[in-house]
């Protein structure tokens, strides 16, 4: 085995880790549940209790938000799925793929807030469509993600959450019964060729799109494309090497296009504002999705790197038009930000949205929310009694103890005792914040406020 078949096996790192992580997360949703969420079966949905608070110990937290997921199989047929009227709250149902792609956006965006039914039907479906159902989703694998997030201003929104979970409904409608888990991988394969095993078998089973069938074709000489028994049981010393090398190497081409993304996020205390982390998927636009457009990265194998970069940064997040999320861990002149200080956030007007922005308080480096003595973790247009100045502009204190002035507190957003990240989140964004033509403000250090 020569340094090609390194390389090649650094290129099917690439190629196919979303699929693999992608799959480990469903496994994770059926066995062990994800985050704040609990274990569920497929076509079943598992829901948060609300929003998540500090108790939970999951990094990014949104507590503004109540979670649900569900891992659908369609391997027996199509899913019924039923959507509650929400009366005009913001919620989102975003559909991924196994190879990680977002290919159907149900919610108040894409669809409205009305009652409805959706039929979920697999690859290469031709049956009948029943009666009362709104729109077909045809997913382009046969398990399918389905993440939901419903806005939830504050506990005394909860109730209306969770009648709202009581309503969102999966129905299996197949004629032959589900999956009960995911195809297993050879358990003899040695751990440092796990990955490629996952790979190979998950590969088979849940084949990509047509146009990347030609790519994965190269990957013929690693082992990846062999079916029946594993070929890495009892893999020679050079393939053993040549693999090693390559997801090694593969691995270094991901971590460097992260690092690549994080330095280029602007001047000192500038926030970090991706639009675009969901711009991969180039063949399957369903209900909900923009495109083709400049949504998609339009090179190919280009769109390979960005999607494994997605996939390890931020598996599920939405593309840019459903929501952005912007974090910054600076302050104007790029010191980090540290509770041993205070800081305030002046909004001069208020982040262009159509549906709801706030502002969520992490630690650092684990990003997790933060207990306090007011039990508030995020802040925004949905917080009650925030104070405007007199030129209506909004200030915002982030701090690790109250504001000096009682006048300030309704706009207190409370920080760690140690270092601290805030994250935007803007659901909805307008246009201005998609081509960066509005920039949140940096975060300003201020002593005795």
């Amino acid at each position: 085995m020569g340094p090609g078949t390194a390389l090649l096996a650094a290129d099917a790192y690439v190629y196919g880790s979303p699929l693999v992580r992608e799959l480990c997360a469903v496994q994770a949703g059926l066995q062990e549940g994800f985050g704040v969420l609990g274990p569920a079966p497929f076509n079943d949905f598992a829901h948060a209790e609300g929003p998540a608070t500090p108790a939970a110990h999951v990094p990014w937290g949104a507590s503004d938000l109540v979670e649900a997921l569900a891992q659908l199989d369609l391997s027996g047929g199509p899913v019924r799925l039923h959507v509650p009227d929400t009366g005009g709250a913001y919620y989102v149902l975003q559909f991924v793929d196994t190879w990680s792609n977002s290919f159907t956006y149900l919610g108040s965006r894409a669809t409205g807030t009305g009652e409805g039914e959706w039929l979920v039907v697999p690859p290469g479906w031709s049956g009948t469509v029943p009666d009362g159902v709104a729109g077909v989703i045809d997913a382009p694998t046969s398990v399918v993600s389905l993440v939901g997030r419903i806005a939830c201003a504050d506990p005394r929104d909860l109730p209306r959450v969770r009648a709202l979970q009581q309503e969102l409904t999966l129905t299996h409608l197949g004629a032959r019964a589900h999956r009960t888990g995911l195809p297993a991988p050879d358990p003899d394969v040695p751990e440092a060729l796990r990955f490629f095993e996952q790979l190979r078998v998950w590969a088979a089973d849940f084949p990509p799109a047509a146009p990347d069938r030609a790519y994965q074709d190269r990957f013929q000489p690693l082992g990846l494309l062999e079916e029946g028994p594993s070929p890495y049981v009892s893999a020679g010393p050079g393939l053993v090497r040549a693999l090693g090398e390559g997801l090694a190497l593969g691995r270094s081409r991901v971590e460097e296009a992260v690092r690549s993304q994080e330095a280029a996020h602007g001047p000192p205390g500038a926030w970090e504002v991706r639009p675009h982390p969901g711009d991969r998927g180039l063949d399957h636009h369903g209900v909900g999705t923009i495109g083709p457009s400049e949504w998609q990265t339009a090179d190919r194998e280009a769109s390979y790197l960005v999607r494994a970069v997605a996939a390890r940064e931020a598996l599920w997040t939405p593309h840019g038009y459903e929501a952005v999320y912007a974090h910054t861990a600076h302050d104007s002149r790029g010191r980090p930000l540290d509770g041993a200080h205070r800081y305030v956030l002046r909004l001069a007007e208020p982040p262009p949205v159509r549906a709801f922005w706030s502002v969520t308080m992490y630690d650092t480096p684990g990003h997790h929310l933060v207990a306090n003595p007011v039990d508030r973790y995020a802040i925004g247009d949905h917080t009650p009694g925030l104070v405007h100045d007199a030129d209506g502009s909004l200030t915002l204190h982030l701090s690790a103890d109250p504001p000096a002035d009682p006048a300030h507190a309704a706009n207190w957003l409370p920080a760690p005792a140690g270092g601290f990240g805030p994250v935007m989140r803007l659901h909805l964004p307008e246009q201005a914040v998609l081509d960066g033509t509005y920039v949140i403000p940096a975060v300003e250090r201020v002593e005795g406020v």
